[in-house]
């Protein structure tokens, strides 16, 4: 099986939203209020002057088992067969809206345009011309990276291999399964990562910087 996922280096991401938000609006033309990625300011935490905190970028998880396309009653949201990445055919989306609401990582959001639902492909137009994602192609930090996850000898398995031990996920909400990792190493309170970022999705405290 093939498992397209982004991963994230964490410690590299300084927090400009340039190369992620903002090349992925520039590239898929996408209107003011809406992103297929946000990014979260974690922290800071601690007691002066010691004080930590760190960005994160959410985007689509890739989930094995998405609850998205569970809830989707027309099929138009699926996860393809060929390279695990989930997509929402317009064509058949009705924008109902169910797949936004069940989406346990708040990833997807309504194109008011169009009156259907949208979310991150991993850039398929690019990925069928041998690019890059559009954020993985301008992270100035050079945080992000993606590829197939389940190939032990992609760059991004190798990159998973090599901090064996400071990799982590998304908090499992619902049986989903996030595909994507996070590799977060400089943290004192790296332990903390999974629970805040779910302390927060729970709480409703978890805010676009």
């Amino acid at each position: 099986m093939t498992q397209l996922a982004m991963v994230v280096e964490v410690d590299r991401c300084i927090g400009c939203k340039g190369g992620c938000q903002i090349a992925c609006k520039t590239e898929h033309n996408i209107s003011l209020g809406r992103s297929r990625s946000t990014l979260y300011t974690m922290g800071p935490t601690g007691t002066f002057p010691d004080l930590e905190m760190y960005y994160l970028p959410i985007m689509c998880q890739q989930c094995e088992n998405p609850a998205c396309t569970r809830v989707c009653p027309t099929g138009a949201c699926m996860k393809r067969d060929e390279d695990g990445v989930i997509v929402i055919d317009t064509d058949v989306c009705i924008g109902c809206r169910a797949c936004i609401n069940a989406c346990p990582f708040k990833c997807n959001s309504f194109n008011q345009e169009m009156r259907v639902s949208d979310k991150c492909t991993l850039c398929i137009e690019r990925r069928e011309k041998g690019l890059e994602p559009a954020c993985v192609r301008n992270c100035a930090g050079g945080a992000l990276h993606f590829g197939d996850i389940d190939d032990p000898e992609s760059e991004v398995s190798k990159l998973l291999k090599e901090n064996e031990g400071f990799v982590y996920s998304l908090p499992d909400r619902g049986g989903c399964r996030p595909s994507n990792r996070y590799i977060l190493k400089n943290a004192k309170w790296i332990d903390m990562m999974p629970y805040t970022f779910e302390k927060a999705l729970r709480e409703g405290t978890l805010e676009d910087e």
